[in-house]
């Protein structure tokens, strides 16, 4: 395993048969005849920005946000509550910023690769997301993903109205869409991932089979069971043996 891909700490004081998931040849190349789950995190995950913060330099109040936002992914706020806080100082903010803002996000590397070579094993790559599916949907649609979840904003008259539509895609919201979309494809957990970055992704490494921290913060360095600080996502192949 590389230096980029590494056990966080916790891992090693986990049990043999998951800190080991794909350690021995023989489980590999049972692996490699089972089908994955790969369910990321958008959000300086599945792409290099955060969508909240590129649509608040929009609206004149991303200073204000980037602090909020980086609180909520250390775990020091409520998501849900974080999540208005930050969508209230939109209020105002043409409907065409979305598409500007859409315009501008970076797809992180290795992600066409990840992708393409989990679907050929004939398995799933999914995204869940407490941004917006006004810029994840055609950005999901283009990357062929299989399903993806998200948040949508309120708008009215042409302009945001600084409200979210409920229910809000936090924590839980994210482990239950794991849950269901493997539960629906008859892929059993222990052959799925969760990738991300955030303490609002770890209700979702808590439910997978295996929990990757892609340049995580502190509160999932604590507890993913393998660290991916290098920004290529298509290092996620040789985990399951497709690589």
């Amino acid at each position: 395993m590389s230096r980029a891909a590494s056990p966080s700490p916790r891992a090693a004081s986990r049990s043999s048969a998951r800190a080991s998931w794909s350690s021995s040849p023989s489980r590999l190349r049972e692996e490699r005849m089972s089908r994955f789950l790969v369910v990321l995190d958008v959000d300086s995950t599945l792409i290099e920005d955060e969508v909240i913060e590129l649509l608040a330099e929009e609206a004149g109040s991303l200073d204000a946000v980037a602090d909020v936002t980086f609180r909520a992914m250390n775990g020091e706020l409520d998501f849900a509550d974080s999540l208005r806080q930050r969508v209230a100082t939109l209020a105002g903010l043409e409907e065409a910023a979305i598409d500007r803002v859409a315009s501008r996000v970076r797809v992180t590397g290795g992600v066409p690769e990840l992708i393409a070579a989990v679907q050929g094993a004939g398995g799933l790559v999914a995204v869940v997301s407490g941004g917006f599916h006004e810029v994840i949907d055609p950005l999901a649609a283009r990357l062929g993903l299989d399903h993806w979840r998200a948040n949508r904003l309120e708008v009215a008259g042409g302009r945001l109205t600084g409200g979210v539509i409920p229910p809000i895609v936090d924590a839980t919201a994210k482990a239950d869409a794991l849950r269901e979309w493997a539960g629906a494809a008859g892929i059993p957990l222990h052959q799925t991932l969760a990738v991300g970055d955030g303490a609002n992704d770890l209700p979702m490494m808590a439910l997978c089979g295996l929990s990757i921290g892609f340049d995580a913060k502190a509160p999932v360095r604590d507890v993913a069971d393998v660290l991916l600080d290098d920004r290529d996502l298509s290092r996620l192949l040789p985990l399951m043996g497709l690589r």
